[in-house]
């Protein structure tokens, strides 16, 4: 008995020990406490439902609160810093030239973006929609940024085709089977899965086709104003990330699984979002894949945007201000 009491004084001894030590380490497990737009439902983001759903942000000590944000309100909320990151494409990129407090920290994948025609339609090129009306999401939106560029690579102006907006892409498919446009640019998964419906022939696919192939199409924003306050916070986000990009690329069906089953993205044909999953070319970073320059792309696109208009700002000396580069170590 009096060693069965000295056994129990000892288990009570070390639970009491343990207990006492369970709240210092919740307090200190979650260093840091985030806000990401992560509610979009786009497959392209993820990296973000992954590295959350996997407990990559959490091995990194980041708590992070996903949000639904549009355009203008993430911009704001980089540049105030009550957002950390942004999963982007490079229709940020005059925003930064306007001023807005944020930064390119890292390329998160490349395509998800289609330019379409009729299965049937005479078009083969970006020369032959030389005065057509090619319809797009919005103006200044992305896909009519990357039909304008193609276009412009094909000696096409602006001037010489016209643009027509739909906020629904299922109205932009059907404007283009009535003959209202010529051409629907889009976003994948919705492009992909108009092609595999025999609905539309893709002329460009931005993740194979020049000028787009082998270039990310989305970038990591970051708030200016947390890079200057807590530069390890964004060294964390991007070591999660990281980790998130690499399980993607070596779990493409088990990431399809994880978003859809998740509620992140509402999409019913998952081969087809498996297929698209890997056509994004997530970087490995393990072991060094489908890893590209990312102040190279700024420049690439920058270059091209200024050809276009749509950035003033000479394009190496944009990308110097856009580009931050993050020292990944910090924090460790």
């Amino acid at each position: 008995m009096k060693k069965n009491r000295i056994v129990l004084s000892v288990v009570l001894a070390l639970a009491l020990v343990l207990t006492a030590a369970l709240p210092a380490f919740a307090e200190t497990e979650a260093l840091y406490h985030i806000t990401i737009p992560g509610k979009g439902g786009s497959l392209c983001n993820s990296p973000t439902y992954v590295a959350y759903e996997k407990g990559f942000f959490a091995e990194e000590g980041i708590d992070v609160e996903l949000i639904t944000s549009d355009f203008e309100p993430s911009k704001i909320g980089l540049n105030n810093g009550t957002i950390s990151t942004v999963n982007g494409d490079f229709q940020f990129f005059p925003a930064i030239q306007e001023g807005i407090g944020m930064s390119i920290v890292d390329g998160l994948h490349q395509g998800c973006i289609k330019v379409e025609v009729l299965p049937d339609s005479e078009f083969q090129s970006a020369e032959d929609l030389r005065g057509k009306k090619i319809g797009v999401d919005e103006i200044g939106g992305t896909p009519h940024q990357v039909a304008l560029l193609w276009l412009a690579r094909n000696g096409i102006s602006d001037t010489e085709v016209e643009f027509l907006p739909f906020n629904d892409g299922t109205l932009e498919v059907e404007a283009l089977k009535q003959g209202a446009i010529d051409a629907a640019a889009l976003w994948d998964p919705y492009a992909s899965v108009v092609e595999n419906q025999g609905e539309g022939r893709v002329l460009l696919d931005i993740g194979k086709d020049e000028p787009f192939a082998g270039h990310y199409c989305c970038f990591l924003y970051a708030s200016n104003k947390i890079i200057e306050e807590q530069p390890e916070l964004i060294a964390a986000e991007l070591r999660a990330y990281h980790k998130a990009q690499q399980w993607i690329a070596e779990n493409p069906d088990e990431a399809v699984q994880l978003v859809t089953s998740a509620g992140y993205v509402a999409i019913e044909d998952l081969e087809l979002a498996e297929a698209l999953v890997k056509a994004y070319s997530y970087p490995n970073h393990g072991h060094n894949e489908n890893v590209v320059d990312i102040k190279a792309d700024v420049e690439f696109f920058a270059q091209a945007l200024y050809d276009v208009g749509f950035l003033t700002d000479e394009p190496a000396e944009f990308a110097e201000k856009a580009y931050a580069e993050i020292d990944l170590n910090l924090g460790l």
